[in-house]
């Protein structure tokens, strides 16, 4: 029996970046060894100027205010991930109130609570920038599912083959969390 996963949840940091890209390749393993993962990927593995640039855009944002990112660390190392993107381009935007989530946890840390711990934490950092959270997920990823559920999201939709890995399709659910308002003042624009 292995023993449960010791980890603290945290802001990313700069130097959380060579063990985010490894966790992150690892998944193209994970795909060739399970077509079922639920997760999107590109057809190939990005390059590691792809990575870079991704990692200086996703750490700009959270400087800017408009990303919430989190990660697990376990012994000095990140072991998995959260990420909610402002869905719309600028704090401007008409979809400014809405946050994109993604995570990751690597495939031997997985059901030690990473997940929820990051769910958690990024959640609660959410709520001062965002009004609803989305997500996709794939249809049979049961586990994910139950995951998000346990966190007031629901299905708000389903993309039929959204995934198509070789020969496979594969729907993805689309998944929403929206956060209570804050009672408006009698008399005040709703």
């Amino acid at each position: 029996m292995s023993r449960p996963a010791t980890f603290t949840v945290r802001p990313v940091r700069s130097e959380d970046f060579d063990d985010l890209r490894e966790n992150y390749y690892r998944l193209y393993e994970e795909r060739v060894e399970d077509a079922t993962i639920g997760i999107t990927l590109f057809a190939s593995r990005p390059t590691l100027e792809d990575e870079v640039a991704w990692f200086e855009r996703s750490f700009r944002k959270v400087s800017e205010g408009d990303s919430v990112f989190v990660v697990a660390d376990r012994d000095g190392h990140a072991v998995g991930n959260c990420v909610i993107e402002r869905a719309g381009a600028t704090s401007e935007s008409e979809q400014a109130h809405v946050g994109e989530l993604g995570i990751l946890v690597r495939k031997e840390l997985r059901g030690h609570g990473i997940g929820s711990a990051l769910l958690e934490r990024a959640l609660a950092d959410a709520r001062s920038k965002f009004e609803v959270v989305y997500l996709s997920v794939f249809s049979t990823n049961d586990r994910a599912r139950r995951l998000y559920e346990r966190f007031g999201f629901s299905v708000c939709g389903r993309l039929p083959r959204a995934v198509k890995r070789g020969d496979r399709y594969f729907d993805e659910d689309q998944m929403a969390l929206v956060f209570p308002r804050s009672p408006t003042p009698e008399g005040a624009n709703r």
